[in-house]
């Protein structure tokens, strides 16, 4: 029994404060949020402590591994002090908004021999993980090209974009991981476009609400993306992979598989799934499943501190394509 403290009782924290509890191989010890009664009003209902400081949560002598779903700003000194002390973690990317910060810290969790794995939850969807294991069966004989889709269904508050480190670092960067273990390769060559279509006072910030991604490695291998924080019909998810002998394709999930036909409209279906929360309900749950798992068994962690350092390079150099309009060597 793994036994384990949330720290951050917001939206994620909630997610994953519900998956420890319902995971049949941990234990929720504590959860630790230092805002109002955020933690009381998460640890109570699901038999937990709360705690005001996530250091002393860290500290405690009954908690094994850490989920840190905290501001992203506070991840490295978390993760680094539960690593000092032993303890496992599983993070919510990314680890920084810095990439100096982040390369520090990544030599540091390794220099410590740390157990630290980053949240990239869609590798843990089921579909993707069906999409990985087609891939590795051969069933589309050599990746030639990946493309990917990923629609927000509305924008974020400004109070959030104002923190998020814009888009690429905080929306394509789940892109970016997923193009990453897809592909099978890493991408040298990156060229982005991106536009202010929807919120024109982003540029207040540098930031942008629509962009387009392609990017290629070092065999040839293709992948493009195409992000845009609103989409009138829902939130849009979907992935294609071309190969050598086939493709293979990923659709919007929906509520149901149910189509109707009527008089005045044919093949009817219902809306998509409302965000992230419903559509990648079932990845949060595995990807802690597997964190638990591996943890509980020492073995390998199945997305690691370099996953989360790779993706977030990619956004810095799509960043920067886009600021030069040239293309960039990753």
């Amino acid at each position: 029994m793994l036994r384990i403290a949330v720290l951050g009782a917001g939206r994620i924290g909630k997610i994953h404060a519900s998956n420890v509890a319902g995971n049949r191989m941990a234990k929720l010890v504590a959860v630790a949020d230092p805002f109002g009664n955020a933690a009381q009003d998460l640890a109570g209902p699901l038999g937990a402590e709360a705690m005001k400081d996530p250091f002393a949560a860290i500290e405690r002598a009954d908690v094994d591994a850490l989920v840190i779903g905290t501001p992203t700003d506070t991840h490295v000194d978390l993760t680094l002090h539960a690593v000092k002390l032993g303890k496992a973690v599983l993070c919510e990317k990314p680890i920084d908004l810095d990439m100096n910060r982040v390369d520090t810290a990544v030599a540091e969790i390794a220099k410590q021999n740390g157990r630290v794995m980053l949240a990239f939850n869609r590798r843990f969807d089921p579909t993707s993980i069906a999409l990985r294991q087609a891939i590795d069966a051969g069933d589309i004989g050599d990746v030639r090209q990946v493309i990917i889709s990923s629609r927000d269904p509305g924008l974020p508050p400004h109070e959030y974009l104002l923190r998020s480190g814009g888009i690429f670092r905080d929306m394509v960067i789940h892109d970016f991981d997923m193009a990453r273990w897809l592909l099978g390769e890493e991408p040298v060559e990156i060229m982005a476009t991106a536009s202010r279509l929807i919120a024109p006072e982003l540029a207040e910030m540098g930031d942008y609400d629509t962009t387009m991604v392609q990017m290629r490695t070092a065999s040839g291998r293709q992948c493009h993306i195409n992000c845009c924080r609103e989409a009138v019909y829902g939130y849009d998810q979907r992935f294609e992979i071309f190969g050598s002998h086939g493709m293979l394709l990923n659709e919007n999930l929906r509520p149901t598989t149910i189509r109707r036909w009527r008089q005045d409209a044919t093949e009817v279906r219902e809306p998509l799934m409302n965000f992230f929360l419903e559509r990648y309900a079932d990845a949060y749950r595995n990807e802690l499943a597997a964190f638990v798992d591996a943890v509980s068994k020492a073995a390998p962690l199945p997305v690691t501190p370099h996953d989360g350092r790779q993706a977030l390079w990619l956004a810095e150099c799509a960043l920067k394509s886009v600021q030069t309009g040239q293309a960039v060597a990753v």
